[in-house]
């Protein structure tokens, strides 16, 4: 240990808040809690998170994504804004997607693109409409916190909507606690593990004093109890 370089070092020490041992128990304790009860719909794992010796008022407030290793939410819906290659694309695989047109019938109307903010999780665009959102949709998307994501015709869009899928975004709001989806309980213990190191290091890297930012952190399902990792 003396060895390593003082980046390992202080990269270590920021992550050995929440030991492994206890990372794992956690996730074994709300997996198996979602098998004791079953449920009829797949239930989400959720990272909660209590922020500390920050004002909301005052301090600038964080906001950032990050793609995880698995699919957090399998089920969300993703729309693509395409031009024709994109559309086509889309319609081959099974993607939701509109046209110029259909967005130019929106005619800007606020009900109709809260309506389309509502329907869909996410949103994928073409160049040539990315630039045209705000002067077709005006700023509903963007207030939603769902502008479109760019796509390009040398991107797979299957793959791209994937990655869209595995993104997490954490963003301070006006209170002192967050929420945010980072698996599922048809997970193994290794993925769910895993995506929640990674979602923890991410979110300790955004908050300004790091761990001394942090009160608390916690997983728990939908339906289930919540375990507490720090």
């Amino acid at each position: 240990r003396e060895h390593l370089p003082l980046t390992v070092l202080a990269h270590e020490d920021k992550m050995s808040k929440v030991p492994r041992d206890t990372l794992y128990e956690s996730v074994k304790q709300v997996l198996a809690g979602s098998k004791d009860k079953p449920r009829k719909f797949l239930e989400t794992v959720e990272l909660q998170v209590s922020l500390k010796n920050y004002d909301p008022q005052k301090d600038k407030r964080f906001s950032g994504t990050i793609k995880l290793k698995h699919i957090p939410r399998p089920r969300i819906s993703v729309c693509v804004f395409g031009d024709q290659q994109h559309c086509d694309e889309a319609k081959a695989n099974n993607i939701p997607f509109m046209t110029v047109d259909d967005l130019k019938k929106l005619n800007k109307a606020k009900k109709a693109v809260r309506k389309l903010s509502k329907k869909y999780n996410a949103f994928l665009a073409s160049e040539s409409l990315i630039k045209q959102i705000p002067r077709l949709l005006g700023p509903g998307l963007n207030k939603a916190g769902k502008f479109p994501t760019l796509i390009t015709h040398s991107e797979n869009m299957a793959a791209k909507v994937n990655d869209v899928k595995a993104t997490i975004k954490f963003q301070m709001k006006k209170v002192l606690c967050l929420g945010v989806a980072v698996g599922n309980v048809s997970m193994s213990e290794d993925e769910l593990a895993g995506n929640v190191h990674l979602a923890i290091n991410f979110l300790v890297s955004l908050l300004k004093k790091n761990w001394q930012n942090v009160r608390a952190l916690y997983i728990k399902s939908t339906m289930g109890k919540p375990q507490r990792l720090y």
